[in-house]
């Protein structure tokens, strides 16, 4: 269920949107709905990321284990390819 926000917007930008909702034949409502979920979808997907690092340094801190930028880029070259090689393994 939706419930009902408000939102302050300056006379410039509450013109821009109303502007594109227009050539866009959609309500304004619709466009600041549509433009806000696709942020919060956009940095949702940035905050795991960076969460992911900083879960993957603190492996790398513990254990030392790595793969080298040449091992990686050799094994993602390969994709593929007849020459497809499984993922390289961490050392230290």
């Amino acid at each position: 269920m939706a419930t009902p926000t408000s939102i302050k917007l300056d006379d410039d930008l509450k013109r821009r949107v109303q502007h594109l909702a227009d050539a866009r034949r959609r309500s304004a409502h619709w466009l600041m709905r549509e433009a806000i979920e696709q942020y919060v979808e956009r940095e949702e997907k940035r905050e795991s990321f960076r969460h992911d690092t900083l879960r993957a340094w603190e492996d790398y801190q513990a254990t030392g284990l790595h793969a080298t930028a040449d091992e990686v880029e050799k094994w993602l070259t390969g994709w593929g390819t007849d020459s497809e090689e499984p993922a390289p393994i961490c050392h230290k």
